[in-house]
């Protein structure tokens, strides 16, 4: 079975998140690196863009920032009502979305990027935040139907990720490059069109 569909990639939300003071410069050097050493006129530093990859850490907790836009988030207090994820993993960035592959039990992909003078459009992408919900509801896990597809999560004949309650879900047994490489209980390996970056080329589920 061969589909025209390209599964991973980024989930959730991908937009710039915005640093805890909100503060910003006038300078727009765009020469700027997030790992120099801060200063007060470093366009790089948490002072003068909305984030920088320095900013974030395992164990972070964010959340959304309407002030920058309807699918924004920021780093914030874990104990602020307003957390609403928990960084599990800190990834770099890519270019090629379906390359970064967050841990499992990961509910959703934040993409870290320097905007200067705290513009609210989209900056340079310098990290993905891999976030755990911290609410009881958890997409990500496996076979729950959401998240980053993983060995345990179910899908359709179609290869569309589904809850494993789902009438006619597949359970997914690995994700390997060639059919010849699935475990075994493998009934229907599902062939996935080429995707520049993803790991993995083909599901094998047991049918």
């Amino acid at each position: 079975m061969v589909l025209a569909l390209v599964v991973g990639g980024a989930y959730g939300a991908s937009k710039v998140l915005g640093a805890d003071d909100g503060k910003s410069s006038t300078s727009t050097s765009a020469s700027a690196s997030p790992s120099a050493k801060p200063t007060a006129k470093d366009p790089g530093s948490p002072e003068s863009s909305s984030d920088t990859s320095s900013a974030w850490k395992v164990g972070d907790c964010g959340g959304p920032d309407p002030s920058k836009g309807a699918d924004a988030y920021k780093r914030t207090s874990c104990s602020d009502s307003g957390a609403t994820f928990k960084a599990i993993d800190i990834k770099e960035a890519s270019i090629l979305p379906g390359s970064i592959q967050c841990p499992p039990g990961t509910d959703v992909m934040i993409e870290v990027s320097i905007s200067y003078n705290g513009g609210k459009s989209s900056g340079i992408p310098t990290n993905t935040v891999c976030g755990r919900n911290v609410s009881n509801d958890h997409p990500g896990d496996a076979g729950a139907g959401g998240g980053q597809l993983v060995k345990g999560d179910c899908v359709t004949s179609q290869a569309k990720e589904v809850p494993c309650g789902s009438s006619g879900a597949l359970k997914v047994l690995g994700l390997v490059k060639t059919k010849e490489e699935c475990p075994s209980g493998t009934t229907d390996p599902i062939r996935l069109t080429i995707s520049i970056g993803r790991p993995y080329d083909v599901i094998c589920t047991d049918g």
